[in-house]
């Protein structure tokens, strides 16, 4: 609810503190006086779209101030927690205009953007008038706000659930389709490479084993005749042969030269054993380098095979192996493609029909409000001197969506016989007004935590309709706060609370006051709004008429 609003230096405001309260506040006043005035200041700190100059000639800047108290299950609440704003019983919205047009907003003493303050601000206010297109003439909004005079939540909860799930399987298998379209384009190459690689088999680190041998063997072919020759040069033919001799001949002279050949005798022992050990050990290279001859012919093929693959495919040799592993699962998924896409088209045509069950569900519920808002239309008319109009909700089929597959629009004839026709089109001006009245008493249940402002709605009744439109906005205030800008003495006499709008000159600067009325006034205002200019008893006498009914 709307407690307070401060308007400092926007247009012809100087100054103003007005409290309004629950229940039916009106505000009265001649044409010129400021009640627009009072209007766009609102929507200005609302943040509603409005005049572009708004700061009152030579002041610095504007400012208004607006307080709401807020209930503990209010909807702002989510908005402001969202935006990590704190919010309280009260929420304070101030926002200041400067005369080269920059604006600035807070929430609770936090600065706040234009869309959150849009946001919450729609929680919070609701305008009504003749050239409404924010609220019940925009064909966009007929579906939900029919949504919430049946009580649709669960059954539309549903619906957005079962879309998701369907939309979620759709692209599964699209993802699927695609993937498996792309694989099927390979699979020729797939099942060759596969099979390149299966039949060599490519071990981790057989690469470098392979070079390893391959370059030891290369080497022994080109050592092995060296080797062979130190072998003989060592062996009786050679060195050992020689060493022999001489020890033979040095162990028959030593006993002539008591002991001068001990010495030499030991050392060439010690060569002879240093000779043997040389010479096992060039016998052992021998044996090693004595492979078969075609093994170096095997090792290369196969060396040369594994780098070949690897440049084919564009990897290191030992990361044909994991390769190997990718091409398998790649075929694998190609080979179990097929079941996988029937199981997911079995999947999307089960979540289509939920979806679909669950989109009837709520198209007949829509279509059983629809008969039920029509008849409510109905009673509330005819109270309103349009019993011969008729209003009718259609609900058409529409695309599927997340909200279901309906489309939802008021319409209205105001003859009888006439076709109908969309509300913001067929209706004139009084008669759309009440068309908007009426519907919005229908739709109270949408109005809760709302503050309703109906701008002139009584524009072009008088007389009995007049007060047929006073008693219908003082029944909707029963539950509600309504703000309703008036021209209509039989309006302005239903208010729970009455201001007066009157425009005032001082000094030749013009400013718009707005006065709260006691019960003598309103008599006099009341008066005035049926006499005119000039107020005579018989006016008053028929105001405390009106205020007494």
């Amino acid at each position: 609810m709307l407690r307070t609003l401060s308007i400092r230096d926007m247009l012809l405001i100087d100054r103003l503190e007005l409290e309004l309260r629950a229940g039916l506040n009106v505000l009265t006043g001649e044409t010129g006086a400021g009640k627009s005035i009072l209007l766009d200041s609102l929507g200005f700190v609302l943040g509603w779209r409005g005049r572009a100059e708004l700061v009152r000639q030579g002041a610095e800047r504007g400012e208004v101030e607006a307080a709401f108290d807020l209930a503990p299950d209010h909807p702002a609440r989510a908005i402001l927690e969202e935006a990590g704003i704190p919010a309280g019983d009260e929420l304070l919205l101030r926002r200041v205009n400067t005369p080269d047009g920059r604006k600035t907003a807070w929430i609770n003493d936090r600065r706040a953007s234009g869309e959150i303050l849009r946001r919450v601000s729609d929680t919070l206010v609701e305008l009504h008038g003749q050239h409404d297109d924010r609220g019940l003439l925009d064909p966009r909004g007929h579906r939900r706000l029919l949504d919430e005079f049946a009580g649709a939540g669960a059954a539309l909860a549903e619906v957005r659930a079962a879309w998701t799930a369907r939309a979620g399987a759709e692209r599964r298998l699209a993802r699927a389709a695609e993937a498996l379209e792309a694989a099927r384009a390979e699979e020729e190459f797939l099942r060759h490479a596969v099979g390149e690689l299966d039949a060599l088999d490519p071990q981790p680190g057989e690469d470098a084993e392979l070079d390893t041998r391959r370059r030891r063997m290369q080497a022994a072919e080109r050592v092995r005749e060296d080797i062979l020759r130190a072998h003989q040069a060592l062996g009786l033919d050679g060195a050992e042969g020689v060493l022999t001799d001489a020890g033979r001949r040095l162990d028959a002279a030593a006993p002539g030269v008591e002991g001068a050949l001990d010495a030499p005798i030991e050392a060439l022992a010690r060569a002879m054993n240093e000779l043997a050990e040389a010479e096992q050990g060039v016998a052992a290279a021998l044996d090693a380098l004595d492979d078969d001859p075609s093994e170096l012919e095997r090792v290369e093929e196969r060396l040369f095979a594994i780098r070949g693959l690897a440049r084919k495919h564009d990897v290191l040799a030992d990361e044909l192996g994991t390769l190997a592993g990718e091409l398998r699962a790649r075929l694998a998924a190609l080979d179990a493609g097929e079941n996988d896409i029937a199981e997911m088209r079995a999947e999307l045509a089960t979540a289509e029909e939920t979806y679909a069950a669950a989109a009837d569900r709520l198209s007949r519920i829509r279509s059983e409000a629809a008969g039920r808002l029509d008849t409510a239309m109905a009673a509330e008319l005819a109270p309103l001197k349009m019993e011969r109009a008729v209003f009718s909700t259609e609900v058409t089929p529409a695309d599927p969506g997340a909200e279901g597959r309906d489309a939802v629009e008021f319409r209205v004839a105001t003859n009888p016989g006439a076709p109908p026709g969309s509300l913001g089109k067929i209706a004139s001006g009084g008669e759309l007004s009440r068309f908007l009245l009426a519907l919005k008493v229908c739709l109270t249940g949408e109005a809760v935590g709302l503050t309703l402002i109906f701008d002139e709605i009584d524009r072009g009744v008088g007389g009995a309709t007049a007060d047929a439109v006073g008693r219908r906005l003082a029944a909707l205030a029963e539950g509600a706060q309504i703000l309703v800008v008036t021209h209509s003495p039989q309006v302005a006499a239903r208010g729970g609370h009455h201001w007066r709008v009157e425009k005032r000159v001082a000094d030749e600067v013009t400013t718009s006051t707005v006065t709260s009325l006691g019960r003598g006034e309103r008599v006099d205002e009341v008066a005035r709004m049926l006499a005119g200019d000039t107020v005579t008893e018989e006016a008053r006498a028929a105001a405390r008429s009106l205020l007494g009914a």
